[in-house]
């Protein structure tokens, strides 16, 4: 089928073996081709969520195939190759409230004095589609205690951009994910800490957490909405792999993804209990083995999609996140503001932000585990100092 239909290249889509591959023609056939092979490497080792005569869902973060918001990723990633800064994925938190007190939060001591209003987070998700953006993300605190939520992901231009969001389940209630199917929410992104219901408690900082992240795959998947389980993974829980993954099964979820504990918010003082290079070759093999199989949900393991191997960090470079209060951060997870969307428009900080030293050129890994990235730009933040950090950033490394 064809997926991708310029006048300059053209992408066709087939498969083999219950594998996707891809295939160029025209004039950019041979510029693309770094492109197509990469693609084509990651859909080998992969499994696609579904495979039919009409439709290709690879994964809760990805546009279908084929599709308008599809032809967006293609002309991202060609516009990578080109070295041109698209900020292709885009999360933005709509609140700063949460009913937990997660220990690994890496939104804490970010405040929304206020937060975002509906017209707000509706102008500059249109900027970031405007800048390229074909993933939407809403990310909070808990995005469900925003009432009007399903108003924003509405708001979305589905010709353009999958909206998506992160939640922990609470108050995920069957009304809410059935207005959020109407209102055209792609995936929900659902936070499991641990396949065990007390420790997840336990990091979670609050009884009843579990069975609130069980009733809200529950609600989302029965609202016909795909449900990815999001796992944070750290020292403390990557023994558990095999039995996230069996509940994620269980719970006929459609993905599982493997997020690493990142040392900021209530874990900045913990960059010694981070996940290591030897814990990332794991997750890998982890990610390739169940996605060889035929059944059970795809893993997408982002240390590893996120590593030389891959892509490598997109914070800043194919990611930008905004805050609640209208910070532009690199990423959900780098407290460092180029700007505030109040006073200026997202196309101007984005550009404002590649200018900078640490985002002018590529990274092979979070740079957030970077330890000369750290002690040059995060533990220079004072204790007592706003977060994000807004202030004029030195230029030159």
């Amino acid at each position: 089928m064809r997926v991708y239909d310029k006048s300059v290249i053209k992408v066709n889509a087939s498969t083999e073996n219950g594998k996707v591959v891809l295939d160029t023609e025209g004039p950019l056939s041979v510029v693309s081709k770094p492109v197509i092979k990469r693609i084509n490497k990651i859909f080998r080792e992969e499994k696609p969520i579904l495979v039919d005569d009409e439709n290709i869902i690879f994964s809760t973060w990805v546009p279908p195939v084929p599709s308008p918001a599809f032809n967006r990723v293609i002309s991202a990633q060609i516009g990578a190759v080109m070295k041109k800064r698209i900020p292709d994925q885009f999360s933005i938190g709509i609140t700063d409230r949460c009913p937990y007190n997660c220990i690994h939060c890496g939104a804490a001591g970010i405040v929304a004095d206020p937060e975002l209003t509906l017209e707000e987070v509706n102008r500059v998700v249109n900027e970031a589609i405007d800048l390229g953006a074909y993933l939407i993300s809403f990310d909070g605190g808990e995005t469900m205690l925003r009432s009007d939520i399903a108003d924003m992901v509405a708001s979305v231009d589905k010709t353009k951009a999958i909206a998506t969001c992160f939640t922990s389940g609470f108050k995920l209630t069957p009304e809410r994910a059935q207005d959020l199917k109407t209102a055209g929410l792609y995936s929900a992104h659902i936070s499991v800490d641990s396949p065990d219901e007390k420790e997840h408690d336990r990091v979670r900082g609050r009884e009843g957490a579990f069975q609130n992240s069980m009733t809200g795959i529950r609600n989302t998947l029965n609202a016909g909405i795909m449900a990815d389980m999001f796992v944070v993974v750290s020292p403390d829980n990557i023994d558990d792999l095999e039995e996230f993954y069996t509940l994620a099964d269980n719970l006929s979820m459609q993905e599982m993804s493997i997020y690493e504990i990142i040392a900021v918010g209530r874990w900045l003082d913990h960059e010694d209990e981070t996940i290591t290079q030897k814990d990332v070759v794991r997750l890998e093999r982890f990610q390739k083995s169940k996605n060889k199989e035929t059944d059970g949900p795809r893993v997408t393991a982002f240390p590893y999609f996120n590593g030389p191997e891959q892509f490598g960090c997109f914070a800043g470079r194919r990611w930008v996140h905004v805050a609640a209060g209208g910070d532009v951060m690199p990423c959900a997870y780098t407290p460092l503001s180029f700007g505030n969307v109040r006073e200026n428009g997202l196309e101007e900080i984005w550009k404002r932000m590649g200018k900078h030293a640490a985002y002018k050129g590529s990274a092979d890994y979070c740079m957030m585990r970077n330890p000369e990235f750290r002690q040059k730009y995060i533990h220079t933040i004072p204790k007592d100092a706003q977060i994000p950090l807004r202030v004029d950033l030195p230029q030159k490394s």
